[in-house]
């Protein structure tokens, strides 16, 4: 990877990355707003078959209208207001106005219209007067204003803060340019090649989507870079010629980078198992943008090192004859003093885990929709202000739609719904259908909502077997519902693929099922401490739905990264120093890497908290703290403590007594003996 063909290949993706750029165009996700319920879904039948009723392609808006003061409204405030007729509330602080929109609009098209609609509604008003719009189009356009310049926040402070770890770890001022300029184009690639990838499929990739894939790429793609850097340093150790040093780093990192890669990938491919749209568009998109990031760095990176050679390390320049990393340094100490006590330290380590578990059972999880906004937004405000002056439910009502010739049933079973304020006939009869208006008295998508409208399609589907129930409290259910699915069917999956990938790696009988519990513990500890925190110090009023799938996805993904560069590298040191000295050996080679590869990734993930969704912030939280627990507590303590414990055992069949060299014994006069006996080894 270092001379006139790698060269080549590297000009290859880049004018090839160049093209696509350029027949693509530019990635215009960012401007959508998530799709959370698949067609499949009642509510989205619902708004269907709405769609193509008379009235069906305009979608209201509510103006809402009330003064600063928080006093009823005067004769001359209302005469003031031009959107006529208004419905003023029964104490007479607060009118509101209907609005229809094309219900065709959407992304920034959509926030257009809403702005127009809400200067158009200032124009004229007396300045005692507030007005704010609300309602299903203020909300989509306010997600999606809200992703207005915010995904190229996400990368300038992403390229920040790598930036700066970068500096921290090689301590060059100029070595961290290298790897930031292969990830940072790789990303604006990635960004493209996902979308277009996505669409092409039949995906729907939207702002939150785009802004996960865009840490993921930065974040894998610095972690491999860091690995293959690290190797290089420490085989510059070793040989003199900086081209050799760099082919021994790419034929020895190469493959962690391979199945790291290939794990992650995988896994995320099985969020097409989703039945959420948007859940289904980031396994496509995030998946591709790895791909690419992974390309990048095997391709790209390996002859822009061979470039500069030695002195891209400048000031700290690796010499020949340096003390190996696997000899000494603190990560050999810590990983020493874990392997005397092996016993002691899983125990207290796991049970820790185990505590920081029990924060799940204190987490509520479901977010309403005006509780997704981490930042003030108009259409939340809005619906405060309507909320507490009129019915809940009354202007954004839940719609039913049944066959005309069962009205009589349909609506007496609507209105002997428990739960059901009102119901009201909305529109003429057409094409053998009818609508209903239907007032619920629970707050929107709460549990009680979710209860009243189950009720509701029971009672509605027992009279007529094809009425749909649709409106914002349904499709919030929907939602609900589709993330539990998810949830059942994806971890599940996500386990198998990952267990299957340490298995053809590692291919040992023990090992990958020792690793994957290990990590899946730690994801939940994740989860319980970042859900906790999410709650009760974020302040954030639950968990949003798709919160727990996403967060454990990246967790056992990404933490299997770390201990495929773990173990990959003990395996290696294993068969010439025993199963106890070749576990403390790649924690020393490794501890380095991987503690700056955790805190990059950490830090990368928790720059999601500067999209303006509390969903990303969560995700960030829980995925950054579990990052840290893999990095400092599993990578570091346990995986090391269980190999010394189970001893030879943990490698079987892949490695067999006489696999373990000579060397062993000259390192530890009992060694060799002790690793073909057992647990024994020390």
């Amino acid at each position: 990877m270092t001379g006139r063909f790698s060269w080549a290949l590297a000009l290859a993706v880049l004018i090839v990355s160049g093209a696509l750029i350029g027949l693509i165009g530019s990635d215009d996700s960012s401007e959508q707003s998530p799709v959370p319920v698949p067609t499949s879904a009642e509510s989205a039948r619902a708004d269907a078959v709405r769609a193509q009723l008379p009235g069906g392609d305009r979608v209201p808006a509510i103006v809402v209208f009330s003064r600063h003061d928080g006093e009823a409204l005067t004769p001359a405030d209302l005469a003031a207001i031009k959107q006529q007729p208004v419905v003023v509330a029964e104490d007479g602080r607060a009118a509101v106005a209907t609005v229809p929109l094309d219900a065709g609009l959407s992304g920034f098209a959509l926030g257009d219209a809403v702005n127009a609609l809400r200067d158009s509604a200032q124009d004229g008003l007396l300045s005692d007067l507030r007005v704010e719009v609300t309602g299903g189009p203020a909300f989509g356009a306010d997600i999606a204003n809200s992703f207005s310049g915010a995904n190229i926040t996400l990368l300038a402070v992403t390229a920040f803060v790598v930036a700066l770890l970068l500096i921290v770890t090689y301590r060059s001022p100029v070595l961290w340019l290298v790897p930031l300029a292969v990830i940072g184009f790789a990303d604006r690639v990635a960004a493209v090649v996902g979308s277009a990838i996505a669409q092409a499929v039949g995906m729907t990739p939207d702002g939150s989507t785009s802004g996960i894939t865009s840490v993921l790429v930065f974040g894998a793609g610095t972690n491999y870079a860091l690995l293959l850097i690290s190797r290089y340093r420490e085989e510059l150790g070793r040989t003199q010629n900086h081209r050799d040093a760099l082919r021994v780093a790419v034929r020895q990192a190469g493959p962690a980078i391979l199945a790291s890669n290939a794990t992650v990938v995988l896994a995320l491919l099985t969020l097409v198992l989703a039945s959420s749209p948007s859940t289904r568009s980031l396994g496509v998109q995030a998946a591709s943008g790895l791909v690419v990031a992974a390309v990048f760095v095997l391709l790209v990176l390996p002859p822009l090192l061979a470039l500069f050679g030695r002195r891209l390390f400048w000031p700290f320049v690796p010499k020949v004859g340096a003390k190996p990393l696997t000899e000494g340094g603190i990560w050999h100490r810590v990983a020493d003093a874990v392997a005397r006590r092996p016993a002691r330290v899983t125990t207290v380590a796991v049970a820790g885990l185990v505590l920081l578990c029990l924060g799940l059972l204190t987490t509520p999880i479901g977010l309403s929709q005006t509780e997704q906004f981490r930042v003030q937004a108009e259409s939340v405000s809005g619906y405060d202000t309507l909320a507490a002056h009129f019915p809940s439910g009354l202007t954004n009502p839940t719609r039913v739609i049944a066959q005309t010739g069962r009205t009589a049933e349909i609506e007496q079973a609507i209105r002997s719904t428990p739960g059901v304020v009102s119901a009201n006939p909305a529109g003429a009869p057409h094409d053998g259908l009818s609508q209903w208006s239907v007032v619920l008295s629970a707050a929107p998508a709460s549990d009680d909502a979710f209860t009243t409208i189950d009720a509701l399609r029971d009672s509605v589907h027992r009279e007529d077997c094809g009425a749909l129930v649709g409106g914002p409290d349904a499709q919030a259910r929907d939602a609900s519902a589709a993330a539990a699915r998810d949830r059942l069917v994806i971890i599940p999956a996500i386990l198998a693929v990952v267990l299957l990938v340490l298995y053809v790696l590692l291919r040992s009988a023990l090992a990958p099922l020792i690793l994957v519990a290990v990590t899946v513990l730690s994801a939940l500890a994740a989860l319980g401490l970042g859900g906790w925190a999410s709650v009760h110090i974020f302040g954030f009023p639950a968990l949003d739905d798709t919160a727990p799938l996403f967060a454990f996805l990246f967790l056992v993904a990404l933490g299997v990264d770390y201990t495929i560069f773990l173990v990959t590298r003990a395996r290696e040191e294993t068969p010439g120093h025993g199963t106890r000295d070749g576990i403390v050996r790649a924690v020393s080679a490794t501890g380095a890497v991987i503690t700056s590869a955790g805190i990059v990734l950490a830090a990368v993930f928790c720059v999601l908290g500067v999209l303006p969704l509390i969903v990303l912030t969560q995700i960030g939280i829980i995925v950054g703290l579990g990052i840290l627990l893999d990095t400092f507590v599993v990578r570091t303590v346990i995986i090391p403590a269980l190999f010394t414990l189970i001893g030879p055992r943990i490698w079987w069949p892949a490695l067999r007594d006489g696999d373990y060299g000579s060397h062993s014994g000259k390192t530890h006069g009992r060694h060799r003996a002790g690793a073909v006996r057992g647990p024994g080894s020390r």
